[in-house]
């Protein structure tokens, strides 16, 4: 038995180890795969492992001995599920792993929105403060979080983990959820989507992305938005309209945003986000803090292990 790692670049560049994986059977470790080369670096392995390279249903029916499929990674879409569960195939994922790096994440672009913390230093290094004739300057307003409002659509682990920092800050904390089981914690208003977007001065979105959240973020609900509001998406990049966000921005419909998704990555030349006003946009790092994705190969690992034993955790495909 072998395990094929088909893109182990990004959840490990070579700074942690792998031996989680070797201490289950012997590995190959590919940095990236293309799709057309898959096949044939699966061939006769019954585990495979991916983050980001597709498990297409053509890929899926040439492999007769793939038995398992491991996401190292919380999203599952590159998988074709249904055709892994028509070939008696088990797709595990990574829920979890990330909440506290990505709840860092989300705050660190809003303190750079709110505080202009990267942007002063810059100026400052250009000479800036040097010509200033006062002992201090500032470029843009300062925004102070306490008593402002978060809303967080998606009220899930991290919406939670982002709840309780915004609450540290003096925030009141407005979310929404499918289902609200037993009611919202204490210290969090439970409101709906449209109720978020004219509301909040902080946007935060870390809801699932499905055909009803596709685009949540559109025309109209920008509209809605207060002219000071910041959004934030840490979550997936297809919840936004790249291009309504985008003439929002250039028109001041709304203050700011910060994205560390886009809808095609690594984006394209000419994606209007890239470079629009008051937009800081991050490469999907979020998750990636080196102590996270420690856990991240630790729970591949286990997920794989429990596989093997016959009592599969995580399955997505049912």
């Amino acid at each position: 038995m072998k395990i094929v790692m088909l893109d182990a670049h990004t959840a490990n560049p070579g700074d942690v180890s792998w031996a989680p994986f070797e201490a289950i059977a012997p590995c190959e470790f590919h940095p990236r795969t293309p799709v057309s080369e898959t096949v044939a670096r699966c061939a006769g392995a019954p585990v495979v492992i991916t983050n980001k390279a597709p498990m297409t249903r053509q890929i899926i029916e040439s492999l007769p001995d793939l038995k398992y499929i491991g996401v190292i990674a919380t999203g599952f879409n590159i998988v074709d599920t249904v055709a892994a569960k028509e070939r008696g195939v088990i797709v595990t994922n990574v829920p979890g792993y990330g909440t506290p790096a990505v709840a860092q994440h989300v705050f660190a672009l809003i303190l750079e929105l709110a505080n202009n913390v990267g942007a002063s230093a810059q100026s400052v290094a250009a000479g800036g403060w040097q010509r200033c004739p006062d002992f201090c300057y500032y470029d843009k307003p300062i925004i102070e979080l306490a008593g402002r409002t978060l809303g967080i659509i998606g009220y899930g682990e991290i919406g939670a983990a982002v709840a309780r920092i915004a609450q540290a800050f003096g925030m009141k904390v407005l979310a929404s959820k499918r289902n609200w089981s037993g009611g919202p914690p204490a210290g969090i208003e439970a409101a709906d989507t449209d109720t978020i977007f004219r509301e909040a001065d902080v946007i935060s979105l870390h809801c699932p992305l499905t055909d009803a959240t596709k685009h949540l973020v559109n025309e109209r609900t920008l509209g809605l938005m207060k002219k000071t509001a910041l959004l934030i998406n840490t979550g997936r990049g297809p919840l936004i309209d790249d291009q309504a966000l985008a003439v929002a921005l250039e028109a001041g419909t709304i203050a700011g945003a910060g994205v560390d998704v886009l809808s095609v990555e690594p984006p394209k030349d000419g994606n209007p986000l890239l470079g629009a006003k008051n937009c800081l946009v991050t490469p999907h790092v979020a998750w990636a803090s080196r102590e996270a994705r420690l856990r991240l190969i630790d729970a591949c690992a286990a997920n794989v292990k429990a596989f093997l034993a016959g009592s599969p955790v995580n399955v997505v495909n049912p």
